[in-house]
């Protein structure tokens, strides 16, 4: 799995979160997505490496300016973090 994260600018509630998610999740495949206005990010899990030209042009087709991306392996934790 791979563990992509956005900063995107923009974000300012819980709404514009739920947003962001729902725009992710019509465009991706994706296993979980999480944004937070808080954190200025998106956090995407998927089973393969999403296309960074597409996920920037969903991001603004969504009203945000994506700024930055980074893809690294994701190795789900088992229980209790094991």
């Amino acid at each position: 799995m791979v563990k992509t994260t956005a900063l995107i600018e923009g974000m300012k509630c819980g709404m514009c979160e739920a947003h962001m998610n729902d725009a992710v999740k019509k465009e991706f495949k994706v296993k979980k997505v999480v944004s937070s206005h808080e954190k200025n990010e998106t956090v995407i899990l998927s089973d393969s490496p999403i296309d960074e030209d597409k996920l920037k042009k969903v991001v603004a087709d969504a009203g945000y300016e994506l700024k930055e991306v980074k893809s690294e392996p994701y190795k789900k934790k088992g229980l209790f973090g094991r």
